[in-house]
């Protein structure tokens, strides 16, 4: 696929001018959401369509920017109607991502970020999406526990589950095209910045 880059915001994009599918995963509290706030700013051409999920908001977000907060029912109709481009239950929740904002924002010439689950990136993988996979990984499974355990946002129950799901998730860093470790948040914000403005999705 031949590559331009935009004048209108240096963004590198296909010839047919749509923007396009960039996901970025990782384990449980790895800080996806704090990288992601220093790494959007950097790349200008990059928009996420906030996922849609049954669990409730924590402190801080905001509906329909950080997510879009449904009940189970809404979910399950969405689901049924074929409105997701995927879907994972994740630790008791359902999470899902919609069809219709990824392509409004490919459409519009922009790149749409996703941030699903491990579980939903290889759902991704798997439909043989053209698609760039990045990974975010901790300096060390002990420092990812300690992030879990320091950041208070889930209960006992919830902690021991996602402590369980992490070395699944760690080990599925081996199949994404880059894997960047979040030793620092401005380091790996410029790191993720750097593949984005230089890196061609590959179909996998």
């Amino acid at each position: 696929m031949a590559l331009a880059r935009s004048q209108r915001d240096g963004a590198v994009r296909s010839d047919s001018g749509r923007g396009r599918l960039i996901v970025l995963s990782g384990p449980s509290g790895v800080g996806k959401d704090t990288v992601l706030a220093e790494l959007l700013p950097l790349c200008p051409s990059v928009r996420r369509p906030p996922a849609y999920t049954t669990r409730l908001p924590r402190p801080g977000e905001v509906d329909g920017r950080d997510y879009s907060f449904v009940d189970l029912v809404t979910f399950q109709a969405m689901e049924s109607a074929g409105d997701f481009l995927e879907t994972a239950l994740v630790h008791g929740n359902h999470y899902g991502t919609s069809r219709e904002r990824v392509e409004a924002i490919r459409n519009d010439g922009y790149d749409a970020l996703l941030k699903p689950d491990v579980q939903g990136a290889a759902l991704l993988r798997d439909a043989g999406l053209d698609a760039l996979f990045l990974f975010l990984a901790p300096p060390s499974p002990e420092a990812l526990l300690a992030r879990l355990e320091q950041r208070g946002t889930e209960t006992p129950e919830e902690l021991a589950i996602r402590t369980q799901d992490a070395a699944r998730e760690l080990a599925a860093a081996s199949w994404y095209q880059h894997v960047v470790v979040n030793d620092e948040v401005s380091r790996a914000a410029g790191a993720l910045a750097e593949i984005l403005n230089t890196s061609e999705p590959t179909a996998r």
